[in-house]
């Protein structure tokens, strides 16, 4: 499977997060990209689609804030990276907010994402190389891969969260629709609900969203991936949560998995678009589920018996000295 990756995704380098009560390392660290490249190879340098792909998918004013949220953090005397500490969980609506803090806290979701000098650029890579995976797909390839990071489902249209920034999924698969791909599923199998690919498509009746993930009553993202959240309006029926327990290893995975492709089987996809995360793996350091590499390449498998033209896009994953051969596991499989 080809696959493609922008080298600014490496620039993307916060110091720290604040993580149940106290500041730790940045767990989304630049070694979880050199890690994957260096077990699959140096592949395809990702092609630059422009903004507006981008803009099919994220709001104007959200993107001009990512952009500049750092250089004004900086003008504002401040050291280190960009930090929101206020959220608007009540009547979110569009203000005109000057100081940044405010701004920051304007487009958060949590404490956990901070803004640092090279994130844009890394996130306008990691956007690039879905795009760049998607067009080859619509070019004939049976399939290719997105090496995307920052990762991207927890991010919705004007919100950034959960170490992401522009939501590659999504950007992907609108990018279909624009090419005249009526109908798309997207299958999140990242240990974490994909609540901002939820939120983008919650009203889509031509993109079904599918997630299996740690139950939310336990894990992050907490308010978004129950079980009865199943879309609205045209899209009502085009969500499914599949939330299971901390400890689930392959024999409760799998049958989940099942579920899953039959809806997309159901929807008469004509594409999918795979959010992959690694950090389903035993060894995870912040997940709690115990599916082992045998089982990524069995999960490849069963995804690419449904036969559909697939974009493989890379979410979460922690334990770096495993990720690479998890992820090359996951596409061997494919194979």
């Amino acid at each position: 499977m080809r696959h493609f990756s922008d080298p600014a995704q490496g620039r993307h380098a916060p110091l720290r997060e604040l993580h149940n009560g106290e500041w730790m390392d940045y767990a989304e660290s630049p070694a979880r990209f050199e890690a994957i490249l260096q077990a699959l190879g140096p592949g395809e340098p990702a092609r630059d689609f422009g903004l507006d792909p981008i803009l099919a998918v994220h709001d104007p004013a959200y993107l001009a804030f990512l952009r500049e949220a750092h250089a004004l953090w900086r003008a504002a005397g401040r050291t280190g990276d960009a930090l929101g500490y206020v959220f608007p969980v009540v009547a979110r609506r569009p203000l005109d907010l000057e100081r940044i803090d405010a701004r920051m806290g304007a487009y958060s979701m949590d404490v956990s994402t901070p803004v640092a000098a090279g994130t844009w650029a890394a996130a306008y890579g990691g956007a690039q190389s879905a795009l760049s995976a998607m067009d080859a797909v619509l070019g004939g390839d049976a399939g290719a891969f997105a090496l995307c990071r920052p990762p991207g489902h927890h991010c919705g249209a004007d919100y950034m969260g959960g170490y992401c920034y522009l939501n590659n999924a999504a950007i992907a698969a609108r990018a279909a629709q624009a090419r005249g791909i009526s109908r798309v599923a997207i299958l999140d199998v990242d240990y974490h609900h994909g609540n901002g690919t939820q939120d983008i498509f919650y009203e889509d009746g031509d993109v079904l969203f599918a997630s299996i993930h740690a139950h939310p009553k336990n894990d992050f993202p907490f308010h978004w991936g129950h079980a009865d959240e199943r879309g609205a309006g045209p899209g009502e029926g085009k969500t499914l949560n599949l939330p299971l327990p901390q400890g689930t290893d392959w024999t409760a995975y799998a049958p989940a998995l099942d579920t899953a492709l039959d809806a997309v089987r159901a929807h008469g996809a004509d594409l999918l678009v795979v959010s992959f995360g690694a950090d389903t793996f035993v060894g995870d350091p912040i997940s709690h589920f115990r599916l082992t590499r045998e089982d990524y390449a069995a999960m490849g498998a069963r995804i690419a018996a449904l036969g559909l033209p697939s974009v493989v896009v890379m979410e979460g994953g922690y334990a770096v000295d495993a990720l690479g051969a998890n992820v090359a596991a996951f596409l061997g499989g494919w194979d």
